[in-house]
């Protein structure tokens, strides 16, 4: 009996000792397990260099905890960052067995199992890989080519300012900033100060009428571009401090202004021409002049082109001769209307109402451009010219009047009238099909680049109202964007406007209004506070111009020739349009009889 009760305990004890045995072994194997991978995760967030991976392979949590070599396969693959990946391969795989050899010693585990245990780990890494290795091929053929192709954006951007740098010349700030401080003497008829807000952009105009979109509008002055433009010059990702690497110099001069605040009083021509002609010599005095005798230098003159050409000392005579100083013949002046037969003025969009501060700005309004349905054949915006014999502005409200079912007028009265209003302007081009732009007391109107803006196919009348004016900015192929009716037929009566516009296909006309609404870029000022990425506005492309024309003069001075003699400058509209002075059929558009008018 007394046998049996120790035969009993001993075997109670016998199998409290298998089953702590089995527990302690048990517990063991889970804590190597856990060890191995904890240090595997440990060796993986700290002993691999991530920073040098342009983009880390995504696969599932289980496959990162458990494969050390598929970080080396993802890996873009220099050869110096090779062996430095197989370096770090070979000391992770060393500090697993060390680990293990550690963990073994101190949980008592037999060397025979610690070995299967580690062959077990290295099958299932083997297989991983395996199992892997078709995606990890493919995410690497992936990440050299992101590699390649951040390596020649590097290279684009290293280079991207060859060519372009620009020097701001330095001339005393009473020559522009100071001006504004004075604003309310800019123009005798208006006060220019509320439009000098928003960095020349003027007033906010919010979304009235739910006309516009919500941002990116404003009470743009036509005669503020000088303002505009430099601050956008500020902004310009190619500026320079030495003269010496740069392609052109811009010259800060508020030439508009400048001569604005003389126009309209009794202001003799030596009070009128002081600023340019002391501009003229500050710029001749500095030493960047000399490198291409002002041929690379270019400002901006934010009025049309007759304001600075006086051809005639006599004080009755209009504006300054700006234009005519044989330092501003060599340089290159931008305008928003220029001389058909002169060489050294290039005109640029008028300012419009809309200043986008992103590519999405931008993108938005044409879409919606797109959207509209619109109701009326074709809509004027504008007064008669009763004084200027030659105008025909009088006959086109004729006849828009005649036919108000097609077309649709907006009578320019006075300065209270509804055209000095931005609201009612878009609301009517944006109803319309084609926006007729005659010319008023020069050749171009503002009123080109709003009904562009509307999406609203323009009308001219002349050649000279666009198509040889703003070359760097429009189609060479006038017929895809407008419509061209001679004006001596209009004025004879020999045309009806409504039957010209009414024999068009609609599908010609959809397509030129799309042509109409990728020109829409091209023709607004982009907020100065911001910056477009990869949409180009009319400043990038004045910009541009001036740099490619500057280009081809250098390169004709470095062989030797005159870049004055290569064409009869009253032949300047046809040489910069077509490349040729040959006879044309736009000759007749450009007959001066009076050099001192023009």
């Amino acid at each position: 009996m007394l046998h049996r009760r120790q035969i009993i305990i001993r075997s109670r004890n016998l199998g409290k000792k298998m089953e702590n045995s089995l527990a302690t072994r048990s517990r063991n194997k889970f804590w190597f397990v856990f060890f191995v991978l904890f240090v595997s995760w440990y060796l993986l967030l700290y002993g691999v260099d991530w920073s040098s991976l342009p983009g880390i392979v995504t696969t599932t949590s289980r496959y990162e905890a458990s494969s050390i070599e598929s970080i080396r396969l993802a890996s873009i693959p220099p050869p110096t960052r090779l062996v430095e990946n197989n370096v770090s391969s070979n000391f992770n795989s060393s500090s697993i067995n060390n680990a293990t050899t550690d963990a073994t010693k101190k949980e008592t585990r037999s060397e025979e199992e610690s070995i299967n245990e580690n062959d077990n780990v290295v099958h299932d890494l083997e297989a991983l890989e395996k199992e892997l290795e078709p995606l990890l091929r493919k995410n690497e053929r992936k990440d050299e080519k992101f590699e390649k192709n951040a390596t020649q954006e590097d290279k684009k951007g290293g280079k991207s300012c060859e060519g372009r740098y620009i020097y701001v010349a330095e001339i005393p700030s009473r020559f522009n900033e100071d001006m504004l401080k004075h604003c309310n003497l800019l123009n005798k008829w208006e006060d220019m100060c509320q439009y000098l807000v928003n960095m020349g952009l003027g007033p906010d105009l919010g979304n009235p009428q739910r006309v516009f979109s919500n941002k990116g509008w404003f009470t743009t002055n036509q005669f503020s571009l000088e303002v505009l433009f430099h601050n956008r010059m500020k902004q310009y990702d190619c500026l320079t401090n030495d003269s010496s690497k740069a392609a052109a110099v811009f010259v800060p001069y508020y030439a508009g202004f400048d001569v604005s605040r003389y126009l309209w009083d009794d202001f003799n021509t030596s009070m009128r021409d002081s600023g340019a002609t002391e501009v003229a010599k500050i710029l001749k005095e500095k030493p960047e002049w000399e490198t291409m005798w002002g041929r690379d230098h270019f400002m901006i003159a934010g009025r049309i082109t007759w304001d600075f050409r006086r051809g005639i000392e006599e004080d009755s005579a209009w504006g300054n001769k700006l234009m005519l100083l044989p330092e501003a013949q060599n340089m290159t002046i931008l305008t928003i209307e220029s001389s058909p037969w002169n060489r050294n003025d290039f005109a640029i969009p008028y300012p419009t109402y809309f200043h986008p501060s992103s590519d999405n700005d931008v993108l938005q309004w044409q879409n919606r451009m797109r959207r509209l349905r619109r109701r009326v054949l074709f809509s004027f915006a504008g007064a008669p010219r009763p004084n200027l014999e030659e105008s025909i502005r009088s006959e086109i409200m004729e006849q828009c009047l005649a036919t108000r079912r097609k077309c649709r007028l907006l009578e320019c009265k006075d300065l209270h009238n509804k055209c000095n209003k931005p609201v009612h302007v878009m609301k009517l081009f944006q109803s319309s099909h084609f926006c007729l732009q005659p010319s008023g007391d020069s050749f171009t109107r503002r009123s080109t680049f709003d009904s562009i803006l509307a999406g609203c196919i323009p009308v001219f009348f002349t050649p000279g109202s666009a198509y040889i004016q703003y070359i760097w900015h429009l189609p060479k192929d006038y017929t895809k964007y407008s419509v061209l009716i001679p004006e001596d037929d209009v004025r004879k009566k020999k045309v009806s406007i409504e039957n010209v516009l009414s024999k068009i296909p609609r599908s010609q006309v959809a397509a030129m209004r799309e042509e109409v609404i990728k020109l829409i870029p091209n023709v607004v000022y982009a907020d100065p506070r911001s910056r477009l990425e990869s949409v180009e506005d009319a400043f990038d492309l004045a910009v541009k111009g001036v740099l490619e024309r500057v280009d081809v003069m250098r390169k004709e001075m470095r062989q030797g020739k005159n870049y004055s003699m290569v064409f009869d400058e009253e032949y300047s509209w046809k040489y910069y349009t077509f490349g040729t002075i040959e006879k044309h059929e736009w000759d007749h558009y450009f007959l001066r009889t009076s050099k001192e008018k023009y």
